[in-house]
């Protein structure tokens, strides 16, 4: 099946391109504009970015909304994990304001949602993948993307973070590896 993933985020799209093989998943077009992230949850805001993909192309979409929760700030950054420094700050930049603010070794939790809504309107499913681990305090590694380099993840517990780990190492234990894995599931049934 060909669905639209409504990101801007390439590395979203290249993660998604193999954790939901064999589907092709294509590009938002650059015509379509994407709606803000102003929801309170995870679902709510993928499930708006997958019924404007879909409005916008005539294609089934999907849409993800991710980010990390650090327990020691009651849940934050939660839906804002991507502006947690501010509106238009870089992943080191809200990677350093986590490390400023939860003390190491505190309990951290990746959430992904995952919308899929059919090409017609009609059918909508959301998904969600937690993947669990703790804040290190000396971040470390080249892979992954945004707070990958300070996130241990508790399925390894050989001292690596996730931006540490081989891709195929990674899509087995992240959020997005578990909510694409239980929304292949929904589309193969």
């Amino acid at each position: 099946m060909k669905l639209v993933l409504a990101t801007r985020n390439v590395h979203k799209l290249r993660e998604f391109e193999t954790l939901l093989a064999p589907h092709e998943i294509v590009e938002l077009p650059a015509a379509a504009e994407l709606p803000p992230e102003t929801a309170d949850s995870f679902a709510d805001n993928a499930l708006d970015k997958a019924r404007t993909a879909a409005r916008a192309t005539g294609l089934p979409a999907i849409g993800d909304d991710s980010g990390i929760e650090a327990a020691a700030l009651g849940g934050a950054p939660g839906v804002r994990s991507a502006r947690y420094a501010g509106e238009d700050a870089t992943d080191a930049e809200n990677l350093a304001k986590l490390l400023r603010e939860a003390p190491a070794g505190s309990p951290l939790a990746y959430v992904c949602a995952l919308a899929f809504v059919a090409a017609d309107g009609g059918a909508e499913q959301v998904v969600e993948g937690r993947c669990t681990g703790t804040l290190d305090s000396d971040p470390r590694g080249d892979g992954g993307f945004g707070y990958d380099p300070a996130f241990l993840p508790d399925d390894i517990r050989d001292g690596r973070t996730m931006a540490q780990l081989r891709p195929d190492e990674k899509d087995a234990i992240s959020h997005r590896g578990r909510a694409a894995r239980e929304l292949l599931r929904l589309l193969d049934s």
